[in-house]
Order: C-alpha cells, then structure tokens, then sequence
C-alpha cells in the first residue's frame, strides 16, 4: 500500500486537507459517472496545478492512427479511444476581480471532498484566502443523474467571509479539449456551431474520423440566500468555448449559488439535426424541477440498485469501504440499459487502455451483472459479441484463417482489433476462450439455454474452427500444439504451448460440439439455419474432435504439476519473496527484455485456468498448483488478486484469501500500483466481488444447484450478500458458527450448503 490517505468511512470517499500532489489521484478516485458518460472529479473553478481533465460519452471513441516503430503485416491501423469530451463543468469563479485558483491561494483551509456512494454525489468544500486577502467559504455538490442519464447538475456555493466582495460567475462550455494520450497530437473534435438562448447555451461538435456528432449544453441559474436572482448577464463566446458571466455584490456572511445543468445528447440517440432541440427540452425539464428533487430522484435511484448489489462487512472498515467502492464504480460504468456499449477496463476514469472492450468483460464481469441485475442484462454483454461475429470472422482472415474461423479482438470499440502491441493483437488469442466460457457461464447460472440456438452456437463455431486451425500436429510429440502465444501472464511472449491457452482451445472445440448435439436434438428450426449460415460438416466436426482430443499440455513430472508453458522450468526460479522491495513493480523498474526472462507472473495463467475449470480438477491438484505458482506471482495486473482470493478461500486459507481481498478491494483507494491518477481498475472490481461471493461466500452452480460454502475472515464478525438466482433473490448472511438464507421469490428453492441439500422457501429465515 503507498497512498492512504482516504478516511475509513463505510459509505463514502473522503479526503480531509488540500495537498496539490494528490489532486489527479481523487479525480480518480471520485469519478462520477451514470452508464451513459462520465467524468474525473475535476474541480469546476480554475486550476492552474497539476490536473487531468476528462469528460467522456459513452460509445463515442476516435480511431487513433496505431504509432509504431516497426510496422508488421495485420497490423490494426488504430488504436481506438474514448474521447475526451467538451468541457460542461467549468465555472470561473473570481472575488473583486482575483481569479479563484486553488494553486495560487495564501490560504487554504478546511478542505474536505466526500464522494457519497450510497446516494451518488460528490461534494466539496473549503476556506481560501485569496492573494487581495478575502476570505470566502465554498461548497460545491454535484451528480450525473440516473434518471435523465444525459445530465448531471452542479450547485456552487460562495460565502464571504470577512468582507463585502464582488462574486462574479462565469460558466462555461469548452470545446477546446484534447487527449492525454492521443498518438499524433490530432484535433479529434470539429466544432460545427457554437450558441445560446436564453439561460441555455449550446455547442454541437463531430469528431474526425467517427463522424458521431454531440451537443454539449448547459443551463444555469443564481441565487442569493437560496432566493433566485434575476439579472442580465455576460456572453462570450468563440470558435470552441461559450461562457455567460453574471457579477454580484455580495454581503459578508451571505450566500451567492450558481446552479448549472449540463450534459451530452449524441446522434447515438437521437436524430444529429435535433440535438440542439432535445437538449433544450431535457435541460427545462431537470431545471423546473429543481436541484433538490433532482437529487431525491438519485437517492431513490441509487437505492433501488444497493438493495440488490450491496454486500455488508461487520467489524472491518476498510474492508467494507473497499467493496462498496468496487460495486458503486460498476454500476457508474455500466447499466445495462444499453447493449451497444460494454466495459472498458478504466470505465469513465481515464483513457488508459482507450476505453475499449477486452476479455475482462466475459472473465470478470458478467458473473457481477448477472447476480446483482438480472439475466437480460448479462445476455446483453453476449450479445454484443455476437453482434460483432462477422468482424471477428474478418479480423482472423486478416491473419491468414479461413471458413469462417473468429479471432474475437482483444481491444475493440466496434468489432475491429485495434489494440497495438504486437504480442497482444496476434499473441493473447485467449481472448476467444473467455468469450466462449461467457456463454457456458450464462447458461450454467440462468438455465437459460434459448440464447445458444439463437445466437451463441455461431459464436461458438467461429472459435472452434479458429482453434482448429491455430493448432498445429507435432510429429514429435504426436499431439497438436500450439505455438507462438501469449498466455494471460503478459510477462511472457512468443511461448509454444501455453498451458491455460492449450487447455481451453480443447474445452471451447469440446464445448462447441456438445452445444451442436444438444441444438441438433432440440432446436431443429435453429440448427438447419445455423448449418445453413455456417455450412458445418460431420467431417469438419470429427476433424475438431481429434485436434481437441490430441492437445498437447507441458507437464512436469518432478514437480507434478502443468507447466505454464514450454521451457518455464529453464529459468532462474527465484521466488517473489527473495525479489527486493525496491525492484518493485517490476513493470516500472525492469526493461522488458529482463522480465521476459524472469519467472515472474503478472496474473494468474495457469491458475485462471484452475478458476474457470474448477470442477476439472481435484483439491489437491489445485494446492499443488496454487502452491508452485503463486510464489512467482507478483500481481501486477488487477485481474490477478482476485482469482487468488478465491482459491486461497478454496484451500481453507484464510488469512492468504483475506490478504489478496484487501488487495483487489483497495487497490485503487491505496494505489498499489502507484498509477491511480491514471484511472480506476474498473473491469477488476468485478473480481473484488467475486472474492467474496465465490470466495468467502463459496457460491457455485454444481449440477444446476445453487451452492454455498460460506467461510469468514477473521477480521470480520459478519458479512451478507444478495443474488438473483434464475429470477429469485436469496440473500446470504453469513455469521460465525452459522449462516442464515432468506429467499425474495415465490418458488421453494433447493441448495446446497457444504454439501448437503437445504430447502429454502420464500420469505422465511433458514438458518445453517
């Protein structure tokens, strides 16, 4: 841990005391967001210090020309990026003609910035003293909205405080923004018409390339003592940016309030020459109702989703502001209610990573989403990868893969790889596995089977016929092989025979061809599309069978376990414990050609695959296995505590499970990896999650029952859950010596709790 200096609160972020040096780390940590945009905790008055400024649309990304050193055949051309919108925060704000700047102030007191995670609102407040020696008191609170998830609003309060000042607002819509990470330095917006009307102003803008148009719009109002002011006011405006300034003499003591709306309305929604027009409306609307019941309507709607999602912790703080974190981001990043869109690994945070959709989604999130919203949320995410099927099909012909075989992309916004590394794009073709156990893992939960002869068998046979022909027959070994690879442990490249990848190529062919028996048996209609689409073969089907049949798996003998992949047992296997404090992150300290011929493992590899394949595998074999590889583990991916947590609850080892808990649940509050003014781990936090669910709570679906294994850190005196298990909700409370189950449902429900058979029935207690 290196950056604690949140306050331990089981509901909100809190940061006490104004030091510039942690500025861009909260506009992290206290990120707004509503599913449909987001935004860093930028302060909304000037700030000439250190900050990073980022405002973002959902679904809305530029293609940024791919910049690299060495050019190679299928290469992606881009690499896609979520944009940095236009600027709606902004309010300058100056005192008898002195800009107010948090850099430049003799004094700052009092300061305190509280992220309400239980309501979803973030506030500020402070004393300062400005450099003319006026002293004034300013809170600030501001929401996007989930109810109207093209607004959020903003209420900013100034006081006076040991003297009669002219306070004078200026807010303002700036479209003058870039990327902190653009390749080329490109304009990625173009400004198409800057005006206003009224109260209401307006900026329209394209971005180059994309060509999705937004408008980016305000409304504001004044108030004295909570009375609203009607007064002329100032416009400035120009190519890029439209300010209104209103000035005012303030009494010492009184209080002058800007309320501002704001947001975005993109042709994602409506019509591109009716955004002005829906953007007027929508801000009369919120603006009549005022600030006060507009954020009533944000309690009520952040209530709804904790009595589903939330998970308590007695006894531990820490813990349970972590947890809590992990799923209020979640649900700031994605609500389901949009199946275009799904989830970038920094959410609305920053642009680390482009916003992009990788394999996080179907690993890591979709278990989340399932349990804690309902299943049509969850088909949502599937479908949005069937919805880019013919684009995986393209992106694998590019490389070379014919008949239909799918290399799903590791990075996409649209379908097309557009991830720019080498080893990554043509390398970690695990991807497609996880996309796959997506699928297995939706139906093992829901028993909801229709979503494979619908679409998910294609899915299915376009990644069994790409593992098909990415093995190759090894006469010496007279098995098939896989070659050139990057397994999940990105600290290794260009490996033959990736254990974690060699075993679910076999599982994802086998998969494929008992989902074909099973449509073939039930769903006629389906299948003769589907074979009509696909143009599949009983020959082609017993070609996979013996590649899946054959697959070779690098084992060790002496040490009794599957190696990571070929060669691993010739390096230097020098534990994490005997790696020097100071060399740490290695991903910060070392050159890459040192850590490749290092042992170190950035994330589970192998032990992903002892995660996803539970039931494949015996108690043993995984103690055998999480003992000889988590030693070399430095968990330097977020994805990686996670996965730990669970197996280490599996081997009954609890102060291990609890140490790689607190880790993947605080990872960003206290900034591990010392990057968090970057953006938050958001993809991980479904991992956090999980590490209590189907850690600590050991929930499973074995042989279509719900079951339960419930253990519990000795840090805590209790801790509960909630799922939505096929349509009921059963709640999980789990105390020492005994565990309580409540169903929310009309049907009896039988589980298994340690193994045996329980009976729970709606609204009644059971106690275990």
């Amino acid at each position: 841990m290196n950056n604690i200096y949140i306050k331990p609160n089981n509901w909100s972020i809190i940061e006490e005391g104004f030091e510039p040096n942690r500025v861009k780390s909260s506009e992290s940590l206290m990120s707004l967001g509503n599913g449909a945009m987001g935004q860093r905790a930028n302060f909304e008055e000037h700030y000439s210090g250190e900050t990073f400024q980022g405002s973002y649309v959902a679904g809305v990304y530029y293609p940024d020309k791919t910049r690299v050193g060495w050019w190679k055949n299928g290469y992606p051309e881009y690499f896609a990026k979520v944009l940095n919108a236009p600027n709606w925060i902004g309010i300058n704000v100056s005192v008898n003609g002195e800009v107010l700047d948090l850099a430049k102030c003799n004094k700052i007191k009092k300061f305190r910035r509280e992220l309400n995670m239980k309501e979803g609102w973030l506030s500020r407040s402070f004393i300062a003293t400005l450099q003319n020696f006026i002293e004034v008191k300013v809170e600030t609170k501001r929401f996007l909205s989930l109810d109207f998830d093209e607004v959020g609003a903003i209420e900013y309060n100034v006081t006076p405080l040991n003297n009669d000042a002219q306070i004078e607002f200026s807010p303002y819509l700036d479209n003058g923004i870039t990327n902190e990470d653009s390749n080329w330095d490109d304009t990625f917006w173009d400004v198409l018409s800057v005006n206003h009307d009224d109260e209401q102003a307006f900026i329209v803008s394209k971005t180059m390339k994309t060509h999705f148009y937004v408008c980016t719009s305000m409304q504001t109002q004044v108030s004295l003592n909570g009375s609203v002011l009607k007064q002329d006011k100032t416009v400035n405006d120009g190519i890029n940016k439209i300010a209104f300034t209103y000035k005012n003499q303030v009494i010492k003591g009184d209080t002058i309030t800007l309320t501002k709306y704001g947001g975005y309305t993109s042709d994602r929604n409506h019509d591109k020459n009716e955004l002005i027009s829906v953007s007027k409306k929508t801000l009369a609307k919120v603006s009549n109702m005022g600030f006060e019941a507009l954020l009533e309507l944000q309690k009520k709607s952040w209530a709804k989703i904790w009595d589903k999602a939330d998970i308590t912790i007695d006894g531990d703080v820490a813990a349970q502001q972590g947890i809590r974190f992990n799923i209020f981001q979640l649900n700031q990043t994605y609500s389901g209610n949009d199946a275009r869109l799904n989830i970038g690994p920094k959410g609305f945070t920053g642009e680390k990573y482009g916003g992009s959709t990788y394999w996080d989604t179907e690993a890591y999130c979709i278990p989340f989403y399932m349990a804690t919203k309902d299943q049509d949320v969850a088909k949502s995410l599937l479908e949005y990868r069937y919805n880019h099927l013919e684009k995986a099909i393209e992106n694998a012909e590019k490389l070379g893969f014919t008949n239909g075989a799918a290399l799903y992309p590791m990075v996409t916004m649209n379908g097309e790889e557009c991830h720019n590394e080498w080893e990554i794009t043509f390398e970690e073709i695990h991807r497609n596995g996880a996309i796959a156990f997506a699928i297995f893992n939706y139906y093992r939960y829901t028993g909801d089977f229709s979503y494979i002869p619908e679409k998910g068998l294609e899915v299915l046979i376009g990644i069994a016929r790409f593992w098909h022909q990415r093995a190759t027959y090894s006469e010496a070994k007279d098995k098939y092989v896989i070659l050139g690879v990057t397994g999940p442990n990105e600290y290794e490249n260009n490996v033959n025979n990736n254990w974690y990848t060699n075993y679910i190529a076999k599982w994802c062919i086998n998969y494929a061809l008992k989902s074909i028996d099973k449509v073939k048996e039930g769903y006629a209609d389906d299948y003769a599309r589907i074979v009509g689409k696909t143009k599949i073969t009983d020959n082609e089907l017993d070609r996979w069978k013996v590649t899946a049949d054959g697959m070779y798996f690098p084992f060790s003998e002496e040490n009794n376990v599957f190696l990571q992949q070929d060669g691993f047992l010739d390096k230097d296997l020098v534990t994490v414990a005997n790696l020097p404090k100071s060399q740490r992150p290695i991903n910060q300290k070392w050159s890459w050609d040192r850590i490749l011929r290092s042992p170190y493992i950035k994330q589970a590899d192998t032990l992903q695959g002892f995660y996803f394949f539970e039931d494949h595998f015996s108690t043993e074999e995984l103690e055998r296995h999480f003992d000889f590889y988590e030693p070399f583990t430095v968990h330097e991916s977020s994805l990686s505590p996670c996965v730990h947590s669970i197996q280490a609850a599996k081997l009954d080892r609890m102060d291990q499970a609890y140490e790689f808990y607190l880790r993947t649940s605080r990872l960003d509050l206290d900034d591990y990896n010392h990057e968090v003014e970057e953006g938050l781990h958001i993809t991980s936090m479904a991992g956090t999650w999980m590490s209590i669910v189907e850690g600590f709570g050991g929930m499973r679906v074995i042989n279509d029952q719900l079951s339960f294994n419930p253990k519990i850190p000795q840090q805590w005196d209790g801790y509960s859950f909630k799922v939505n298990f096929r349509n009921q909700i059963i709640k999980v409370n789990v105390c020492r010596g005994h565990t309580h189950f409540e169903l929310e449902g009309a049907q009896d429900l039988e589980i298994l709790v340690n193994g045996k058979p329980v009976l729970i029935t709606p609204n009644n207690l059971v106690k275990v």
